[in-house]
Formats: structure tokens, sequence, C-alpha cells
């Protein structure tokens, strides 16, 4: 995926984040475990780093709004070199169409900015 600010605003593009996996478990997604399946957000400025971390106290809230007490595990840190993961995991579920994906979202929306 490449991110194009003239596609989706940065702001889009964390409520999609936050709305479709589940940022309240640790180093792991669904069965899948290990820091490499880290709820994460790496931004490259200081205003989406701000943007990031305001966003996560908005899905908090909505989070204990509707009930889900669990805290935010994920992590926001300043962008390093990217890495490619494995030739296994690159488009896995078009290598694999019946394999597991255990990234769902738990059903809270990311409230708008104020």
């Amino acid at each position: 995926m490449v991110y194009d600010p003239q596609v989706i605003s940065y702001e889009q593009l964390l409520q999609v984040f936050w709305e479709n996996h589940d940022p309240a478990q640790g180093m792991r997604q669904g069965n899948d475990h290990g820091t490499q399946y880290r709820s994460a957000i790496y931004p490259l400025t200081p205003e989406q780093t701000e943007a990031a971390k305001a966003s996560l106290a908005r899905f908090q809230a909505a989070m204990n709004d509707a009930h889900d007490t669990r805290h935010i595990t994920t992590e926001i840190a300043t962008a390093k070199p990217f890495y490619y993961a494995e030739d296994d995991h690159q488009q896995y579920l078009y290598k694999n169409p019946h394999g597991y994906c255990g990234i769902g979202g738990i059903g809270v929306c990311l409230p708008p900015q104020a």
C-alpha cells in the first residue's frame, strides 16, 4: 500500500486503521503472536504523530463508551527504515485463498475530530 494524501487524508487512514483491527491485543492479532503482529503506527512527521496520538485517545474513549475497558496497546513511534516481510507473508490471502486472517474490527467507530 502506498499512502497518497491526494487520494486519502491521514485522518481517513487513521479511521481505517482503528476500525479494522483490535488495537488492544498486545503483540498479536487473533491467533498470530509475535512482535510482527503488534498494532503500530509509524508517523513520518510531527503532525502525523500528534494526529495519531489524538486518534488513539478518541478511539480509547469510544471503546470505553462501548463498555470495552481494555487498554489500547498500539505502539506509536517515529518511522524507521521499512523492511518487506518474508515472501510467505507477501499477498498471503491471495496466495492462500482459504488462509487464516485474524484481523477484524471490534465494532467501535473512531469519533470525528472535535
